[in-house]
């Protein structure tokens, strides 16, 4: 029994696209034909991998959720450490399965083992559902017969992942949208109101005051000028972005942020945690160090960071101690390189990657609730500033011009 891609007609004339399983395509239109969908194409997939992978990547085009991934996975190590064979697992989270993203990897995937497949094998079909990390911890899974271990160890990660990220998001979101909210405040006040009170002093013979004059000044550029400055603001975030993209423009934009204060030390905690703890994912899977740090850096964002861990496996590769190896990047905490050291004199590195990752993940968030808890009275203190600014810049004139009056 082969696996088929297809694409058909619903009653509503909509196309739906997926894969099913039979002995031929004239019994996958068949199947079609009883769910009251229209047969517009079926391809067999192929056993050549590159046909495969652009058979894969016309049907599959997005990637699952963290969320998905983890329950996928936590369902497929739970059957599996019931006792039940691969292909029963497979059938059994296939049926409880309601996404229909799912259904059809899951699908495609029973398919190829019961071709004699392995389950990494099977999943080396989809790289945009299953990263190179997932897939090199269930090959090793597989290998050393401790599958339902590794999956429950990968749902772990991935759930912790998915939280971690989660928490980055909500750090960066609050500031911003704060930060957002006090800019537009500060623009309607010198767009709008200020041209309107400011037109008192138009009348006025006597000299304003330097301060009155250069709000004047900035609500004259905003009126003039603001809908090009956003412009401008919007064509260098476009620019930025495309430049970006450049591997080598890249490069130099991550190791300039690592020379930022502040800025350097949360970026260097954030891609060791996730390096840790990846790399201990693997180790405990039965990945060998080498192998399992080449593919620990594929999950660091900053590729300054990602290189340092490429060179430092070619010197372990030489002979050389990971930490040792590490170390001569400088661009790893010193915490986390001596945990490192003591697992590999203890050999317990596993557990101390796993510290190290525990480590650098607590001081993150630590240092981003401090930072969150100064930034809003900070932020209400700079606006205070600018609204007393914007007062006093208001009143110093009529104060003038009062006492004028009263002489």
């Amino acid at each position: 029994m082969s696996a088929f891609e297809y694409s058909a007609l619903n009653q509503q004339g909509k196309t739906e696209k997926g894969v099913l399983e039979a002995d031929s395509s004239r019994q996958v239109s068949q199947k079609l034909k009883e769910q009251s969908l229209i047969p517009l194409e079926i391809t067999e997939i192929h056993r050549d991998r590159h046909a495969v992978q652009r058979h894969r990547s016309r049907l599959f085009q997005g990637g699952l959720s963290k969320s998905q991934l983890a329950i996928l996975t936590r369902q497929l190590a739970t059957m599996l450490h019931s006792g039940s064979p691969i292909e029963s697992t497979l059938s059994a989270v296939l049926k409880q399965t309601q996404k229909r993203s799912v259904k059809t990897v899951l699908t495609a995937i029973r398919a190829r083992v019961r071709e004699g497949y392995t389950l990494a094998s099977a999943m080396d079909e989809f790289p945009a559902v299953f990263p190179k990390l997932y897939r090199a911890t269930v090959a090793a899974g597989e290998q050393s017969s401790k599958l339902d271990f590794v999956l429950e160890r990968l749902a772990d990660h991935v759930e912790q992942s998915q939280a971690l990220r989660s928490k980055i998001i909500l750090a960066l979101v609050y500031p911003v949208v704060l930060t957002l909210v006090a800019l537009l405040v500060t623009i309607v006040l010198l767009t709008y109101v200020v041209p309107k009170v400011v037109q008192v002093f138009d009348n006025i013979d006597q000299a304003l005051p330097g301060i009155t004059l250069f709000l004047i000044a900035i609500s004259h550029f905003l009126q003039n000028y603001g809908v090009y400055l956003g412009l401008s603001i919007l064509l260098l975030v476009m620019v930025f972005n495309l430049l970006n993209r450049n591997e080598r423009f890249k490069y130099g934009w991550h190791s300039l942020l690592l020379k930022v204060p502040g800025i350097a030390h949360l970026i260097k905690g954030i891609n060791t945690a996730v390096f840790a703890r990846t790399f201990s994912i693997l180790m405990s899977s039965g990945v060998n160090a080498l192998e399992a740090m080449k593919i620990s850096s594929s999950v660091i964002n900053n590729l300054v960071m990602k290189k340092a861990v490429e060179v430092a496996a070619e010197r372990v590769r030489e002979g050389s101690a990971i930490s040792s190896a590490l170390e001569q990047s400088q661009c790893f905490p010193a915490i986390t390189l001596y945990l490192i050291a003591s697992g590999e004199s203890s050999g317990n590195l596993v557990e101390m990657l796993e510290h190290a990752a525990d480590s650098q993940e607590k001081e993150f968030s630590t240092i981003t609730s401090v930072v969150l808890g100064l930034f809003e009275p900070l932020l209400i203190v700079t606006m205070g500033g600018v609204v007393l600014f914007i007062v006093i810049a208001i009143l110093l004139p009529i104060f003038k011009l009062n006492q004028l009056v009263g002489v």
